[in-house]
């Protein structure tokens, strides 16, 4: 019963999610293969997941695992159920004052098991102007203590605009999420070189950055 419970409210988010933003999944440089990678996107709302989620094939999309802030999705048992239950994710504490286990140690024993990551780089939303925030460097200690495992940025596009913040009602709006080319850490790859270029890869997929 439980599980047919879980089944159905993921339904229910992935319909919800497609008929509020219309969503379209673009793989330019990469294909929907069934590959274990670690996705890694822009962040500017708390549905970005889910947009993710959404657009990878069905068998792929349960065997993805998104990594998310533990201190929003454990706030109220709706959340939990969401964040736990229908998602499957990696929660991460991001107060290293109070936290009791290491994020790395936690993304790669999820890999281990033999899932993929969905991860954000920036650390939290980004609310700025600017097109994304400074990398943090879990990205860079993921891929060094996983290095067969591919990392693929993903760019997605109007989120921001369909639930700006602190509005409670969603603005239809046509979504993107456009998936790049993979790319691995390379040999003796040093950490801010690596980020660079990862941030690099992910702002090439912008729309923006087409624009003359």
């Amino acid at each position: 019963m439980r599980g047919a419970t879980i089944s159905l409210a993921g339904t229910l988010i992935l319909l919800f999610a497609r008929f509020l933003t219309a969503v379209r999944g673009r793989w330019d440089g990469v294909a929907p293969v069934d590959e274990q990678r670690i996705y890694y996107a822009n962040h500017a709302s708390h549905g970005d997941f889910v947009l993710i989620w959404t657009v990878l094939p069905r068998r792929m999309r349960f065997a993805t695992r998104p990594v998310a802030g533990s201190d929003y999705w454990l706030k109220s048992r709706l959340r939990r159920f969401i964040g736990c239950d229908v998602f499957n994710a990696v929660l991460i504490n991001r107060d290293r004052a109070s936290r009791t286990s290491d994020p790395i140690l936690q993304m790669t024993d999820a890999l281990d098991a033999g899932s993929s990551l969905i991860v954000f780089p920036e650390g939290t939303r980004n609310t700025t102007d600017a097109p994304l925030l400074p990398f943090k460097s879990g990205l860079f200690h993921l891929a060094q203590a996983r290095p067969e495992v591919v990392l693929v940025p993903v760019w997605i596009d109007n989120l921001n605009r369909v639930m700006p913040k602190g509005e409670f009602v969603p603005i239809p709006l046509i979504c993107t999420v456009t998936f790049g080319a993979a790319l691995r850490l390379a040999d003796m790859e040093a950490k801010q070189d690596f980020l660079a270029r990862a941030q690099g890869a992910l702002l090439a997929l912008s729309p923006k950055a087409s624009t003359p």
